[in-house]
Parts: C-alpha cells; sequence; structure tokens
C-alpha cells in the first residue's frame, strides 16, 4: 500500500496535476475508515435489525456525498427519493425471491454495493444534466416561448443526455468477465466458493444494479423536469 501510495503521488507531481497530497490523505483516511468500519460491520452483522440500521448510515452518507457532489445540498429530500427508487426495489427482489438469504452479512453487503451504485448514478445523471441546462438555457427559453410548460421546457434540454449517466455500468455489464472480474466474484471466489457461484452472484449485482440505476436516473431526471431536483442557481433561474 505505502507503494502504491507512493506511486499516484509521485505521478501526481510530475505531472503537475496538485493532487499528492489529496492522494495521500485520501488513502490515509480510506485506510482509518475501512478500520473502523469493519469493526462496527462485525457488531452490525450480528442481527438483521443492525445490518438495516448499518444500511441507512451507508444510504445518508450516499446521499449526502452525491448532493455535495452536484451541488444540489437544499435538494437532498428529492436526491433521497430518487436513491431510494433504485435502491429498495432491487434489494426488495432479491431477498423476497430468495436470491440472498435475509441476514445481516446479505443486507450490509448488497446493500453497500447497491447503494454505491444508486449513488454514482445520481452522480452522473446530476452532473451531466445540470451542466446540460446551464449550456442551453436558450433550447429552454425557446421552447418557453413556443407556449411549452416549465417541465416539458426543462425535459427538451434534458431528454438527450439523461440516459448517459447509465452507460458505465450497462458497458461493464456487457463485458464482465471479457475485461473485468469485479468484487462480488473475486469475493465469492476468495469466500471458497466454486466460479459458478460466484459468476451467479456478479450476475445477479450487476443486473440489479442495472435495473436500480435506470430507475435512480429517470427518478431523478422527472424531479428535475418538475424543478425539484436543481442547485439553486438553476432553481432560481429557470422561472416559467
Amino acid at each position: 500500500m505505502v507503494l502504491f501510495v507512493a506511486i499516484a503521488t509521485v505521478t501526481s507531481r510530475a505531472a503537475g496535476l496538485g493532487l499528492a497530497r489529496a492522494q495521500a490523505f485520501a488513502a490515509v483516511r480510506a485506510i482509518v475508515q475501512l478500520a473502523a468500519v469493519s469493526l462496527v460491520i462485525t457488531v452490525a452483522v450480528q442481527s438483521i435489525w443492525g445490518a438495516l440500521a448499518f444500511s441507512a448510515f451507508m444510504f445518508s452518507v450516499g446521499v449526502w456525498t452525491t448532493t455535495s457532489r452536484v451541488g444540489a445540498r437544499r435538494a437532498w429530500p428529492w436526491t433521497v427519493v430518487a436513491m431510494a427508487a433504485g435502491v429498495v426495489p432491487v434489494l426488495a427482489l432479491v431477498f423476497v425471491t430468495g436470491a440472498a438469504p435475509l441476514n445481516g452479512v446479505s443486507i450490509v453487503a448488497l446493500g453497500g454495493i447497491v447503494i454505491g451504485n444508486m449513488m454514482t448514478g445520481h452522480t452522473l445523471a446530476g452532473r451531466r444534466c445540470f451542466a446540460e441546462l446551464r449550456e442551453n438555457r436558450g433550447i429552454y427559453e425557446a421552447a418557453l416561448a413556443l407556449g411549452f410548460t416549465r417541465r416539458e421546457s426543462i425535459r427538451r434540454v434534458l431528454a438527450p443526455v439523461v440516459a448517459e449517466a447509465l452507460i458505465p455500468n450497462l458497458d461493464q455489464t456487457r463485458t464482465v468477465g471479457l475485461v473485468t472480474l469485479p468484487g462480488a466474484f473475486i469475493g465469492v471466489l476468495l469466500g471458497g466458493g466454486s466460479p459458478l457461484q460466484a459468476g451467479a452472484a456478479q450476475v445477479l449485482v450487476l443486473i440489479g444494479v442495472m435495473a436500480g440505476q435506470a430507475l435512480t436516473v429517470t427518478t431523478a431526471a422527472s424531479l428535475m423536469e418538475r424543478a425539484l431536483l436543481l442547485p439553486p442557481d438553476l432553481a432560481e433561474s429557470l422561472q416559467p
């Protein structure tokens, strides 16, 4: 780990990226955080309620992180709605159908994967859509001038770019096993499972995430169209 941090920081300094200090801090923070979280998880997974409480904590951190990244902190309740639209149905289907056992370990493990990916989908959608609204203000105003409602006018700007947030997961799903062997696959193998069991677990995760991100991104876009999930500058400027 020391060598990896050295490689990252030296490369950043040599290339003038200005990230060397941030990379070193991130590495130390990751070690401390994971050490603390490992101790907490050891206790949390002992019961379903403990696992649900820890999953709720992860969800809260995910909401805080993505609202900060897209600059829409004040709209956090609507971010909760968008992320929950992807997290809840996916986890419910996994456990109701018996695809994974309903216990503390499964709740924390699968919950962390799904919540993290919904956070990523929301961040990608927010950054791309908000940038599009700022850059194409003229299209929005022209639509208003033609008699479209504010919701319809925002939709005309966002429609071409909303799907871009889903592309990274779509590419990962299409190329799994050919380009990468993601974490769930490796985790099952290291845990003593067979390659077939590892493959089944990874497919479950990837397709579940694909479904969840579709729900999260489309929900977020719908809330943006209603001017509910917007950063302050756009909420103020996109008036009918």
